[in-house]
């Protein structure tokens, strides 16, 4: 389940629903990118209800992923991977 926050966001709202996902049982995967704030919820969430977070301050939408994956998928990590590699720029936008 990915949990995406508002922009405005504050940090203790982030808090406050991680501690909910971990409350539920789930596990927490965090992503702090430049347009959002992605919180994942690993784990069996098919019989928690999505509303269970929604209802929540901070929070956007809350989507369950169905695809394999999901941690590297783009609808949890949208930005570019750029990876250093013995002194050359790897991913981005292109390779320097």
């Amino acid at each position: 389940m990915m949990i995406i926050m508002k922009s405005n966001a504050t940090p203790q709202q982030v808090e406050m629903v991680i501690a909910a996902v971990r409350e539920a049982g789930l596990n927490v995967h965090l992503s702090q990118g430049v347009e959002a704030t992605v919180i994942g919820a690993i784990g069996e969430t098919h019989s928690i209800p999505t509303e269970r977070f929604e209802s929540l301050d901070g929070v956007d939408t809350v989507q369950r992923i169905t695809q394999p994956y999901k941690l590297a998928s783009r609808q949890f990590h949208p930005e570019n991977t750029v990876l250093p590699i013995d002194g050359f720029t790897v991913g981005g936008e292109e390779i320097a």
